[in-house]
């Protein structure tokens, strides 16, 4: 998957409308104001996704904004990729997406859209480069035209575009740019977006998409008709127990990085990798029968995740400061 960079004649000709898309995600026709187009981020990450949300709580407040702007790119792409009509408009709302994240970058002065009013603070006082945006989209991209996994090793390199940007952006706003940190984080990224498509298998061969390896489906004799038919049975069973070792076995190895960071991030990052094996868990509770029901955390669970990332955080404020790394 290769990116190629905006023609400049492209971006001071963009259709910025993104007609077609969900109504939500339109852009205005006034200009929003930076205040606005934050405050819009801000509704949008803080009502679309309550674990985001939740996890930023433990951050600094000056860096709130940089992360709901973030997210809001993130969200944004995804559905404008997937919820759409058909691939065709999706891959037209996506290529003026791309458009539009050159403009942010080259011509800040003409975007229109509240992400990309929102995003430029970001993009200027953290100083990130456009590539992880842009792999972002090229994940969306992908997935309007390959959508059945070959292999483990097709799957990481979808996540190295779809989900390890993220983490990475994580730490580049936290101040830290060490290839040690960002390694450490592409392992816990691809863990959780692994986790996810083993939790949400039956929704999507609803939707056409098999995120399930075929190398390991043909290794333990499971086949696309059995999970069309939604047949659980001991192949199934061995299958997704390899499957939820494996990505496991992903953020142990990434988990490392609580120890690197300053405490504020610790608990943000703590409790992303806690939320990946508690999906994993889920999974693991149900006998992995993914294909009877979708495996969820429960609200239960969620609080006490909730409460030990709140007991580390006070903790933080009234312990010495254990010695930890420090932004590269």
């Amino acid at each position: 998957m290769s990116t190629t960079a905006t023609p400049v004649s492209l971006v001071s000709q963009c259709d910025d409308s993104l007609t077609g898309a969900p109504s939500l995600y339109l852009t205005p026709a006034v200009l929003p104001s930076l205040a606005e187009a934050q405050e819009w981020c801000h509704h949008l990450a803080t009502t679309h996704y309550e674990n985001f949300h939740v996890a930023t709580f433990f951050l600094p407040a000056s860096l709130r904004p940089h992360f709901h702007s973030i997210y809001a790119f993130c969200r944004t792409s995804d559905d404008l990729g997937d919820e759409v009509a058909n691939t065709a408009t999706a891959t037209r709302l996506l290529g003026q997406w791309r458009v539009m994240l050159q403009q942010c970058f080259d011509h800040p002065e003409q975007s229109r859209h509240p992400v990309y009013v929102a995003l430029q603070p970001t993009i200027e006082q953290c100083n990130l480069p456009i590539q992880p945006f842009d792999d972002l989209i090229s994940a969306f991209e992908q997935d309007q035209v390959y959508t059945h996994h070959e292999s483990l090793a097709t799957l990481e390199h979808y996540s190295r575009y779809s989900a390890n940007p993220v983490g990475r952006l994580v730490l580049l706003v936290s101040g830290y740019h060490s290839m040690e940190l960002m390694q450490l984080s592409d392992e816990i990224c691809t863990g959780l977006q692994l986790a996810n498509f083993y939790q949400d298998i039956v929704e999507d061969s609803a939707r056409g998409r098999r995120y399930i390896p075929a190398d390991a489906m043909l290794r333990f004799g499971v086949t696309d008709d059995q999970i069309v038919a939604r047949r659980f049975d001991a192949n199934f069973r061995a299958m997704m127990e390899f499957l939820v070792a494996d990505a496991r076995a992903r953020l142990q190895r990434g988990g490392r990085i609580v120890s690197l960071v300053n405490r504020d991030l610790a608990a943000t990052l703590s409790l992303f990798i806690k939320g990946g094996h508690s999906i994993l868990d889920a999974i693991a509770a149900q006998n992995y029968d993914t294909l009877k029901s979708r495996p969820v955390v429960t609200k239960a669970k969620k609080l006490s995740l909730l409460a030990g990332a709140f007991a580390g955080k006070l903790a933080a404020v009234m312990l010495p400061a254990r010695r930890q790394g420090t932004p590269a």
